[in-house]
């Protein structure tokens, strides 16, 4: 299980506790849960959002190459890094090639 994963569990698992507690008549300890849970799971959700939209196959414009590559531990694709000299952005382009 990756740490994404364990911390999504663990916020669903909060939710989850929550409600008992909500149920049980301790509105406090559901509360607690509740804002606790909601924090982490839509806080992995968000990341995964907006840091998958990032993978591109070419940046447009004035990107340049920083040398960097790595293999993606999700995919498990080859990725490389660019960036736009004018912003200081970085982009992160996989390779087309499917894992082998």
């Amino acid at each position: 299980m990756t740490l994404r994963g364990a911390v999504m569990a663990l916020g669903l698992l909060a939710l989850a506790v929550a409600a008992v507690c909500a149920g049980s008549g301790q509105p406090v300890a559901a509360l607690w849960l509740a804002v606790n849970g909601l924090v982490l799971t839509l806080g992995v959700a968000w990341e995964r959002w907006r840091y998958k939209s990032t993978l591109s196959r070419r940046p447009p414009g004035n990107w340049r190459p920083t040398g960097e590559r790595f293999v993606d531990p999700e995919t498990g694709r080859l990725t490389e890094v660019y960036y736009d000299p004018a912003t200081g952005e970085r982009s992160y382009v996989q390779d087309a090639q499917p894992p082998r």
